[in-house]
């Protein structure tokens, strides 16, 4: 694929964004979910070739494909990895999917309601580098713990600064404040947010295009304005804690909207099951998602 058919993908796409994307901090809950306890391996360099080997053999499954599924986000090992012999992004391709890696390195103590990114040093290395492997986009997260209006307009100016590099760099910047869906005061920050990235969209440059992904809103279509915005290529939901029936259930009532979630996709696979149980509980799981996310 072109840059120019894999942004046709993201923008048309009739499926959804899978998140292959745990980091160092959340590496053992995954594996520890897949049947992998953290006496399986004696430092970090055997618990990323163990999480490796999950990914590569989700990546390699019949039924991931880019006919549901259209985008992959990697974390920074994953996608400088091979699968079957293959750069990562590669392989994601061949099958027709769109690759992104996440590229921000953990979250702030709260203050003012939120947790800001920390500095990602090294970045515009990587980012030529994702490039260079025929990565599309990015993935960046902080997080909105209460409807604080200060916090949140910290939270999107700095993820707006930081999507101004990443598309200095000819990349897709998916933008992610997520909104704890736990939080007391869920639907404020959610208004809040919204309006804020409005904001922040009404002064992107007329041709530059960024991605969302936020936490599927308290009320249904509280996003409509930000998914028909000429400035966002696709606005994406992240699962949050929703069990995958939640989830979907939830998402299925935002038009516009669609999935890229991580444990609701991954929470049945198990590193002790057959390769045809594998294959048809990962099946199963994107179906669900899949119609979640055309619906």
């Amino acid at each position: 694929m072109t840059t120019d058919e894999m942004r046709a993908k993201i923008a048309a796409g009739q499926g959804f964004i899978a998140a292959l994307d745990q980091s160092g901090g959340s590496t053992p809950k995954a594996l520890k979910g897949y049947g992998i306890e953290e006496g399986a391996y004696s430092n970090d360099e055997e618990m990323f070739a163990l999480i490796h080997q999950m990914r590569s053999r989700i990546i390699t499954s019949p039924c991931f494909s880019g006919e549901k599924v259209i985008g992959a986000i990697l974390f920074e090992k994953t996608m400088d990895g091979e699968v079957n012999g293959k750069p990562t992004p590669a392989a994601l391709i061949e099958r027709g999917i769109v690759p992104f890696i996440k590229i921000d390195k953990g979250l702030e103590e709260e203050r003012d309601g939120v947790q800001l990114m920390k500095p990602i040093g090294g970045l515009d290395e990587l980012l030529t580098r994702a490039r260079g492997l025929g990565v599309f986009g990015t993935k960046e997260r902080s997080v909105i713990n209460q409807a604080n209006e200060a916090g949140i307009a910290q939270v999107v100016g700095q993820q707006f600064e930081l999507a101004t590099q990443v598309l200095r760099h000819g990349l897709v910047p998916i933008i992610e404040p997520e909104v704890n869906i736990k939080s007391a005061d869920r639907a404020a920050s959610d208004a809040i947010l919204r309006d804020e990235i409005l904001r922040h969209l009404d002064r992107l440059p007329e041709g530059e295009q960024v991605m969302l992904k936020l936490s599927i809103p308290a009320e249904a279509g509280l996003f409509k304005a930000l998914t028909e915005h000429p400035r966002v290529l696709r606005v994406v939901a992240l699962s949050g804690g929703f069990s995958r029936a939640e989830a979907c259930e939830q998402l299925a009532k935002n038009a516009g909207m669609i999935a890229s979630f991580s444990r609701a996709l991954l929470s049945d696979l198990r590193h002790q099951q057959s390769d045809e149980e594998f294959d048809r509980t990962l099946g199963t799981a994107i179906d669900e998602i899949h119609a979640a996310s055309v619906a």
